[in-house]
């Protein structure tokens, strides 16, 4: 344990549960569920509303071999070639073996997806993909219905719930144990101000770290809490240097930032073309695969065009799809652009890449348990070595529910449960907080520095920058990163600040191109030295420790391993 915490005042109140999870998007959820139905008391806490994650927002669907012809091995070789070499590939082999069960039970608990006239799952394609595997509901509203049909099961099944309650830091016993979690309620409710559950599992399922970007897909809640929370209960966090970058997001003007309407890969899976502002489709010959190459590919091929160009974005052309297809495929899309004065009926689209996805996070072994015993994670908070460099379309959502069914069944095999006393640290230490209006800072430099495109000069820019954030709030100074008072603004932006300090580390260490991680100044992928997955942890100092693992699997969660030559950073 770090001893590292957040600065915030002592809990005012506090409850008891078996299992507690952080989060309510389909990771958490489905958790929560599987936990409460093996007869363990749950509690879900969640940052907003339990529909408010980045679950909801999700657009192309939930890829499994559900169709004829389709088999796991299938998907396990396109997941795989994916990953750029990096997937752990038994933990992809659990993921496309039990991951069509997996969206049965799904169906079972409410959700509906979209039928043919035979009442056969209706199933289309993405980049990445060389079937049509991908399940998807209310044309592009899959991630809507999947929260819907969760948030129901939730509600039906009277488990207690914490909304609008931001986490904070991670509860231990005397023997490093898991104990809870200590967090603030915001609002009015049955509890308010800081509090905790305790409990002697936790499940982190507080998605991912988009907001650490100027423009993302994702929605103003993904602060990297959870990553950050892991890092100061001394968990190890791995491969966050690979952040996807959506391809095609709608461009809303070089100035545009926060939450960016998103562009299902679905549309180029039923043959929309990317092409420049004369026309022209700048993907063919850059890959088999053409627009339907996986997301790094074609993010590359977007920036490239742009940069011989000097074009701010590029364009999506579906006018071929005609205004029936478009009304019954993608209404929530065909909505989100006439919203901002594009029809794509009549016109292309702009369109550019934005922050979409961590494939990295806090490290798990195949049954979601990290390196703090009795602390688990699953979904784009965690790292299960599925994902590899990056994700494959649609893969995320059912990753959520593979892991997230593993996690309950390995608490359940380990009732009942006790939970040891909360104890403080032995040497507690106290983050400066960052006061919000640092927070446009952070992600400034995070855009210009550790974007799509990345070199040596960018990230060390970076790192500095950031580094005088972090020194602006220790020393007390005036100007937008001064110290701040507890709030959970001000918690929030000191998530960010972390999660983005040690992604830039990451980015800075991996000195090749893979996958979404590209370099400028590294070009080549360099499978000899670095086919390897980083694996970083902080110091009770609050350094650094980063260190490659051996090859692409990851070692075992329950027991520590001696590094070959690790390397320092001063956070």
């Amino acid at each position: 344990m770090t001893g590292i915490r957040l600065n915030a005042s002592a809990p005012g109140w506090a409850i008891a549960a078996d299992v507690v999870v952080v989060g309510s998007g389909v990771a958490g959820l489905t958790a929560a569920l599987r936990c409460a139905a093996a007869g363990l008391s749950t509690v879900v806490v969640t940052k907003a509303r339990l529909d408010d994650g980045s679950t909801r927002w999700a657009q192309g669907g939930i890829a499994a071999a559900l169709g004829e012809g389709d088999t796991p091995d299938q998907h396990l070789d396109d997941t795989l070639v994916a990953g750029a070499g990096l997937c752990d590939e038994e933990a992809v082999r659990a993921l496309v073996t039990e991951g069509p069960d997996a969206v049965r039970r799904l169906i079972a608990t409410g959700a509906h997806f979209d039928t043919s006239a035979a009442g056969e799952i209706e199933l289309t394609r993405e980049g990445g993909h060389h079937r049509r595997r991908i399940a998807h509901a209310g044309g592009d509203a899959t991630g809507a219905e999947i929260s819907r049909a969760l948030v129901e099961a939730v509600r039906d099944g009277g488990l207690r719930t914490i909304e609008n309650a931001l986490v904070l830091d991670l509860l231990t016993d005397a023997e490093g144990r898991t104990a809870g979690v200590t967090l603030h309620v915001m609002g009015e409710g049955q509890h308010d101000g800081v509090g905790a559950v305790h409990a002697p599992a936790v499940v982190l399922a507080t998605g991912g770290m988009g907001q650490v970007f100027s423009a993302t897909t994702n929605p103003a809640v993904s602060t990297g809490d959870g990553v950050a929370l892991a890092l100061r209960a001394g968990a190890e966090v791995s491969d966050l240097e690979f952040v996807q970058f959506h391809p095609t997001v709608l461009f809303l003007g070089t100035d545009s930032e926060g939450q960016q309407p998103l562009v299902s890969e679905a549309v180029r899976g039923e043959g929309a073309h990317l092409v420049d502002a004369a026309g022209t489709r700048f993907m063919l010959g850059q890959h088999e695969l053409a627009e339907l190459a996986p997301r790094d590919i074609v993010a590359k091929g977007i920036m490239r065009r742009m940069h011989e160009q000097g074009a701010a974005h590029m364009y999506l052309d579906a006018r071929h799809f005609g205004a029936r297809m478009w009304e019954h495929r993608f209404p929530t899309i065909l909505a989100a652009c006439r919203a901002h004065g594009i029809d794509p009926v009549t016109e292309p689209i702009p369109v550019a890449p934005a922050a979409h996805y961590a494939s990295g996070g806090v490290r798990t072994d195949l049954r979601g348990r990290t390196t703090v015993p009795g602390l688990y994670a699953c979904g784009e908070v965690a790292c299960t070595g599925v994902h590899g460099a990056n994700r494959l379309a649609s893969n995320s959502l059912l990753e959520g529910l593979v892991f997230a069914e593993r996690i309950a069944a390995d608490i359940a095999s380990r009732a009942p449960l006790s939970a040891g006393e909360p104890v403080a640290p032995a040497s507690p230490s106290e983050l400066p907080l960052i006061a919000p209006e640092a927070r446009v800072e952070i992600q400034r430099i995070m855009s210009q520095g550790a974007g799509v495109l990345r070199s040596a000069a960018s990230l060390t820019e970076a790192a500095a920058a950031l580094e005088g954030v972090h020194r602006a709030a220790v020393e007390g100074q005036e100007g937008p990163a001064k110290t701040a008072e507890p709030g959970v603004e001000s918690w929030e932006t000191s998530n960010l600040l972390c999660v983005a300090r040690v992604l830039t580390a990451a980015a800075l260490e991996r000195e090749e191109t893979r996958g979404c991680h590209w370099r400028e100044d590294r070009p080549d992928r360099d499978d000899t030295t670095w086919r390897r997955h980083l694996v970083i942890r902080i110091e009770p100092d609050r350094s650094l420790v980063v260190r490659r693992t051996e090859s692409t699997a990851f070692p075992a969660t329950s027991a520590a391993t001696v590094p070959d030559a690790p390397r320092e950073h001063q956070p």
